[in-house]
């Protein structure tokens, strides 16, 4: 990836936009890229737009449904356990009149799709949920959950930065509105992610610019494109389609090796007395889990392991002093909210990284279990 990204950072600082031919050499990397992002997506290339992550993705798709679609209604559909980009969104638009709907879910972290049913109304306009948790890995069934939107004439928009690139997506079989994602959750680089936005019918969307001053990306997301960055998420796409679809040289596709290295590290810290997993075992993605360890704080766990970057929730809130709001909705006491590891296993890990990691963990809990 980063060989490809290189000549837009040592020799062509051209901006994609300008019509010489050192900037036509850009627009044609960016067009590969976008091509290549289309490619994982099931999407057209015109239904892209490239924002600088995630966050910002799920900014201009929330606000602009808002704004562009509220002489049909102003109520919103999202769930309790969204990630924060989504629900801060949603708190700013409560304070500018529009009403939203926070759902709860089960213990397990799946939406009842009965309590969505009856929270549905005809002046709702968009219906948010993320496909894979950020915190437990659950995924929800957006298929479902999408039709139901469709039925009563709202959007459903999904945050599926935890998924791009893991699990493969067809924005099509998932009847997706809108999709929020960012590089660097598939070793793309960070600073980079899209949106995509349905442009054929029966759902095309319209969205209102969050920011204006060029007509860049079809006159949604103005601004000099980042071409390094997305040549670079470009090429992490092309490798993760191919990937998910290929095998490696073991002839083991790399979904199957990272879940059994989950699943040796899960089974063996379940071994520990009270230990529990939080979320759905069953509907989760392959390459996460997130445990709880009775009497044992999460801070003072991830300050004993040297060496082994685990995390107790969200990145994007780790200056949070509170506890995860995740776990919190799914029934856990802030107590035992705060007493629980997120691990998440990648392409470069190995097997022993889970021998070590196990070896670590257990050593810190029976120490600070002695303390109580």
């Amino acid at each position: 990836m980063l060989d490809t990204m290189m000549p837009f950072l040592t020799d062509n600082f051209a901006n994609a936009a300008s019509t010489h031919p050192f900037g036509i050499s850009a627009h044609e990397a960016v067009k590969t890229a976008r091509q290549q992002v289309a490619d994982l997506l099931g999407c057209e290339t015109h239904e892209l737009v490239f924002t600088s992550g995630a966050t910002e993705a799920i900014n201009l798709a929330i606000k602009g449904v808002a704004e562009n679609y509220s002489s049909k209604g102003k109520h919103i559909i999202t769930v309790q356990t969204e990630h924060k980009a989504v629900l801060d969104v949603c708190v700013y638009l409560e304070k500018r009149g529009y009403e939203v709907t926070y759902l709860p879910v089960q213990p397990d972290g799946l939406l009842d799709l009965a309590v969505l049913q009856a929270a549905i109304r005809p002046d709702t306009i968009l219906v948010s949920v993320m496909l894979v948790n950020n915190e437990t890995g659950v995924i929800q069934p957006i298929e479902q959950i999408a039709d139901i939107a469709h039925e009563a004439g709202a959007f459903f928009m999904t945050d599926a930065t935890q998924a791009v690139g893991k699990l493969p997506i067809d924005v099509d079989k998932y009847n997706i509105d809108l999709l929020a994602f960012s590089g660097h959750k598939f070793y793309g680089p960070k600073g980079v992610g899209g949106l995509f936005v349905r442009q054929r019918r029966p759902n095309k969307v319209k969205l209102e610019a969050l920011l204006h001053g060029g007509g860049h990306e079809r006159g949604l997301r103005s601004g000099t494109l980042n071409v390094p960055g997305i040549v670079g998420i470009g090429k992490a796409a092309e490798l993760a389609r191919l990937e998910m679809a290929g095998a490696k040289e073991t002839g083991t596709p790399e979904r199957q090796r990272i879940e059994s290295l989950r699943n040796k590290l899960e089974t063996a810290l379940l071994t520990i007395p009270g230990t529990r997993i939080n979320g759905s075992p069953s509907n989760r993605l392959y390459n996460a889990t997130n445990i709880y360890f009775e009497n044992c704080d999460s801070d003072a766990l991830i300050m004993g392991l040297e060496g082994i970057a685990v995390s107790n929730g969200s990145a994007c809130t780790a200056a949070s002093i509170d506890p995860s709001h995740v776990l919190l909705t799914m029934g856990l006491t802030e107590i035992e909210a705060f007493s629980c590891l997120r691990f998440s296993l990648g392409r470069f890990n190995t097997e022993a990284d889970v021998v070590a990691t196990v070896d670590a963990i257990k050593g810190v809990v029976e120490e600070l279990r002695a303390l109580v």
